[in-house]
């Protein structure tokens, strides 16, 4: 089987994501780049990646008008990225699905960010809990045929996904944040909770924590 782990490259420059993937060897094929490393180091790095035969999760989350979505997924697509976050409206989903049309490339709708709490919503103008929000946009992603969903909410995901919004619907990928035995605070305040945890919460899959901030794993089918 083949390893299921992503590692994500939550450094703030390239020779330090060098130096975690030449640490991970031949047996970490799979790299995330989140919105930090990107910032500093752009899709550059994400070919480099790509040119040494790794797989790349580009995790941008992407929100703007349809077409500039639609075109920058394009670019992310070409360039040989496996999965990528784009926020979980409809409209923009869709016109990442289109851009991504003919490649390899697996869209990611993000549906309510792990930190957020009901308070956080209610900033934003929703009056629900964060599931209720989660298993709405889960409908919306099955109306736009998106492959999968992250960062992981599996329970409430799992649960739309059953109900079902679409027949049809074939998503099949979760990505979410898995750590070892003992509670993690990372920088932004969010606490990871352990791998057990993490897998009756929905992932398929689980791994223990590296020494660097986070990991990724994909689970399989919803």
């Amino acid at each position: 089987m083949k390893n299921p782990i992503i590692v994500a490259l939550d450094v703030p420059n390239a020779p330090e994501a060098r130096a975690i993937v030449k640490a991970c060897g031949e047996s970490i094929g799979f790299y995330k780049v989140g919105m930090e490393l990107y910032a500093a180091e752009g899709m550059p790095f994400v070919r480099e990646l790509i040119a040494g035969g790794k797989d790349v999760f580009v995790d941008l989350k992407f929100y703007d008008i349809p077409e500039t979505v639609k075109r920058a997924t394009a670019q992310v697509a070409a360039a040989g990225a496996k999965l990528l976050t784009v926020h979980a409206s409809k409209v923009v989903m869709r016109a990442a699905m289109e851009g991504k049309q003919g490649t390899g490339l697996r869209i990611l709708g993000v549906t309510v960010l792990t930190s957020f709490d009901e308070g956080d919503l209610a900033d934003l103008g929703y009056a629900c809990k964060p599931a209720e929000l989660v298993r709405h946009l889960v409908a919306r992603g099955g109306e736009a045929g998106v492959d999968g969903f992250g960062p992981l909410r599996a329970r409430p995901i799992r649960r739309r996904r059953r109900e079902t919004c679409c027949a049809n619907w074939e998503s099949d990928t979760v990505a979410g944040p898995v750590c070892g035995p003992a509670r993690v605070r990372v920088r932004h305040g969010q606490v990871l909770t352990p791998q057990q945890r993490s897998l009756a919460r929905g992932a398929s899959q689980g791994a223990p924590r590296f020494l660097w901030r986070t990991a990724w794993v994909m689970a399989g089918r919803l």
